[in-house]
């Protein structure tokens, strides 16, 4: 297992830090993104480039045959380091496996910047905060996925 996305198709999205909106989104893609140590720029680029090539939006018919690109959606990456959470043991997660602040960081930054790079309307949540992040889940539809 190498970097997990929990994916979840929004109306509207919205990440605040204390009483400020720090990204906000309309209809599109809402992304928690955990980066795990070992991973690496390219495990960055495939799974962002996968989430944004996903076919979760309904065409005509009411099928799965859209993606985000298609629809001109925007995305919100929010980091949530949880996402990688052993809990095998015990009743406290470990987060071991999760990479250290600063390459966790720069990777999710990499993440959004590669899907801006191919024309989706990436945006971002606020590394190493707490943040409350609001969302409409349509569908609703979630979609786990790891590179």
């Amino acid at each position: 297992m190498w970097m997990k996305a929990v994916i979840q198709r929004v109306s509207q999205s919205q990440v605040n830090v204390g009483d400020s909106v720090v990204s906000t989104i309309k209809n599109g893609l809402l992304i928690f993104l955990g980066v795990k140590k070992g991973d690496t720029e390219e495990h960055a680029k495939k799974l962002a480039d996968r989430c944004r090539n996903m076919r979760i939006f309904e065409d005509t018919d009411n099928k799965f045959n859209l993606s985000v690109k298609d629809v001109h959606g925007e995305v919100l990456v929010v980091p949530q380091f949880t996402l990688l959470a052993d809990t095998s043991h015990g009743r406290r997660p470990s987060f071991i496996d999760a990479e250290e602040p600063h390459e966790a960081e720069r990777l999710y930054e990499y993440f959004i910047k590669t899907l801006n790079s191919v024309g989706i309307t990436a945006k971002g949540g606020r590394f190493g905060e707490c943040m409350l992040v609001s969302l409409q889940n349509r569908g609703p539809v979630t979609i786990i996925m790891e590179e």
